[in-house]
């Protein structure tokens, strides 16, 4: 089956149905118009999954992949359109330009834990970039399912059927989820030297710097650890602080949890849920041995952790082995800064940094000093958000980026174009044999020459100034005539 599918999908590209641009932005608006229509059962769906409130999955996932939708329509005709570049002198004359065009057949594979962001927002780029896509459902919620399988072709089913789509060939893959399935999918898209986008995640950490107003930084580091509880690829993953700090965090998250879920998360509506058992085991295996500063409790049959947080953590105990994706928050203490970014450096480069200071001698340093996919600081997740910056990792935590137009291009094929005509055959001569020493200086001279920048702004300030100084010639010309009329006149 999984074969007749991209079969379908292939005959269906090559046949160029998904290339037109208003095809293109037709998809896109009823992508918009089942979003909106269907917002209370996608929201149902969620909250059966991992008892998410009714008021999280649009601000966590429906707002941004509207606003994702609104964008591609409005830029898609600039986003497709022919780019310009600069010329030589031996190309003056020539039409030299980047074509953007669809890849082809894409397989995107989603993750459960914001199921329609992180399926649907490449999925935008997918279409506005004009091609065909398939993607698996092996989710579990059949309200999903039911409603992703009106629009587009899935697959639907768990690890075989993924496995067999892997098997096939396709134009590009984009995955989103750990690194030990990346590390499969990178090894199945290999086969074919297919390309890969991966999404992945890891140990993002978050350094709270002594000099910042505590209770805002952890109002706002609660909420992002917390939120979907705790299932988000770029949540803080751990602490860093000085020790004298580490009990001041610890209240300012307790008073932080009692005014976000009251004295008891357990009966908050806007407290979440572990997605199903096997997580629930492996996120309770990584606290044995320690003792929660703040939190601790559980129920597994409501497959509940409440918002825990552990301190003095050591760099090498296993919570800090593994990214979490759960409840638990550990607090690594670090000497200073220079500390902190030691050992933020020592580990894998992370999908996330946050830096909570208000010395911007700190902030720089942070920033000069680590790398990670992406960084914001006094505040978390929050980069995720904006469609004109790129999200992805680098090294252990991704490859490959999306959001906005970032998404286009990563489904889409620059084409280097150059167009010539059969004209103007004597400025080519230099280049064919028989060759000497005149010609080789005269094509040197031409390739080394700056290019020529002949992109839409700089005709538009040429064509201006052309007319500004055409214009002054004429002023200048009328003045000068008048002048030698009166001169005329008064002898």
């Amino acid at each position: 089956m999984e074969m007749q599918v991209v079969q379908r999908a292939r005959e269906n590209f090559l046949a160029g149905r998904s290339r037109p641009l208003e095809f293109r932005v037709q998809q896109l608006k009823s992508l918009q118009r089942m979003i909106t229509d269907r917002q209370g059962e996608i929201a149902t769906a969620l909250k059966q999954d991992i008892n998410r409130s009714q008021y999280d999955t649009p601000l966590l996932e429906l707002i941004g992949l509207e606003n994702e939708i609104s964008l591609a329509v409005s830029k898609l005709a600039q986003w497709a359109a022919p780019r310009p570049v600069e010329k030589s002198l031996l190309t003056i004359s020539d039409q030299v330009y980047i074509q953007p065009e669809p890849l082809g057949v894409v397989l995107i594979i989603g993750a459960w834990n914001y199921p329609w962001a992180l399926t649907l927002q490449p999925l935008v780029g997918a279409i506005a970039a004009g091609t065909m896509f398939i993607f698996p459902l092996h989710y579990y919620s059949s309200i999903a399912v039911f409603i992703f399988s009106e629009l587009y072709p899935v697959v639907c089913g768990g690890v075989s059927e993924t496995q067999e789509l892997l098997r096939q060939r396709f134009d590009h893959i984009f995955y989103t989820g750990n690194s030990t399935v990346g590390k499969v999918v990178m090894e199945a898209a290999a086969r074919h030297l297919t390309p890969v986008t991966l999404e992945l995640g890891g140990k993002s950490p978050c350094y709270i710097d002594k000099d910042v107003d505590l209770r805002v930084a952890c109002r706002r580091i609660t909420w992002g650890k917390f939120v979907n509880c705790g299932q988000t690829c770029i949540a803080p993953d751990y602490i860093l602080c000085e020790p004298s700090l580490q009990n001041r965090v610890v209240e300012g998250i307790r008073q932080t949890l009692l005014e976000f879920y009251g004295p008891d998360p357990k009966s908050s509506p806007d407290y979440g849920r572990i997605i199903n058992q096997r997580h629930f085991n492996r996120v309770m295996a990584l606290l044995d041995g320690y003792t929660a500063a703040l939190g601790g409790q559980s129920d597994s049959s409501q497959r509940y952790i409440a918002p825990t947080v552990v301190k003095d953590v050591p760099p090498h105990a296993r919570l800090m082995q593994e990214e979490i994706f759960g409840p638990l928050l550990p607090i690594v203490t670090v000497s200073d800064i220079d500390d902190a970014i030691h050992f933020i450096n020592e580990r894998e480069k992370p999908l996330a940094l946050y830096v909570f200071s208000s010395i911007k001698k700190v902030i720089k340093r942070m920033l000069a000093e680590t790398t990670s996919g992406g960084v914001t600081v006094n505040d978390v997740m929050m980069h995720y958000t904006l469609n004109s910056l790129p999200f992805g990792g680098v090294g252990q935590s991704g490859t490959g980026r999306y959001h906005g137009k970032h998404s286009f291009d990563q489904f889409s094929h620059h084409r280097a174009c150059l167009v010539k005509s059969l004209g103007m055959e004597r400025v080519n001569m230099p280049r064919y044999p028989p060759q000497n020493h005149q010609k080789a200086r005269r094509v040197r001279l031409a390739m080394r020459t700056p290019l020529v920048d002949f992109s839409k702004g700089t005709y538009i300030w040429a064509v201006t100034a052309s007319i500004v100084a055409l214009g002054l010639l004429v002023a200048l010309t009328v003045i000068l005539i008048l002048a030698a009329g009166v001169s005329c006149t008064c002898w």
